[in-house]
């Protein structure tokens, strides 16, 4: 049994410019690659029941929360970041799951 938490990146996004995301979108793959991640969810039909939410939300797993940390600072994502940032807005966290 494995008992070491997997991490989690837990997403809210706007995109601003669905054409111009694509390019963040491609240039993510590198980093979630290298780094073992899988996406649980990606954009997706949802509906709100309490709160407020931006329109897209997105789910990734990654082995460990050290996992999930290292890929985001990595210069693959900072550079996947550079090209979404100007072209959407995201409330994102890092979060370990939990092993229940």
């Amino acid at each position: 049994m494995n008992d070491t938490a997997k991490g989690y990146w837990v997403g809210h996004v706007t995109v601003d410019d669905p054409q111009a995301y694509q390019a963040y979108r491609a240039a993510n793959a590198a980093a979630f690659a290298k780094y073992g991640a899988r996406f649980l969810v990606r954009g997706g039909a949802m509906e709100v029941v309490e709160g407020d939410l931006r329109p897209r939300t997105i789910v990734i797993e990654f082995p460990s929360l050290a996992a999930a940390r290292a890929c985001y600072l990595s210069p693959e994502y900072q550079h996947a970041l550079a090209l979404r940032t100007p072209v959407s807005d995201a409330d994102i966290c890092i979060v370990e799951g939990w092993i229940g």
